[in-house]
């Protein structure tokens, strides 16, 4: 028999989705900040070579963390229902 949702899991359910927007947008803010500064040492005529060491390693970390958090979000969304 399935069950109805209360009000306490509705809103757990839209937090979750609350968080993982923010994520997103947080993770897809930094890299196009980084490409940003990649950019704009091009145009200047700058050494791009910091911020080519900061992306390099700045934005695989940030999609890393995308991955997990979408992974853990995913992982709850299907298992939640077995509580």
């Amino acid at each position: 028999m399935e069950r109805t949702q209360s009000d306490f899991d509705r809103l757990v359910r839209i937090l979750q989705w609350v968080w993982l927007g923010f994520a997103y947008l947080l993770v897809g803010g930094i890299i196009v900040w980084i490409i940003h500064l990649l950019r704009a040492a091009w145009s200047l005529g700058d050494v791009p070579s910091a911020s080519i060491g900061i992306s390099i390693v700045a934005i695989p970390i940030f999609l890393i963390f995308m991955g997990v958090v979408f992974y853990v979000f995913w992982g709850i969304r299907i298992h939640g229902r077995e509580r």
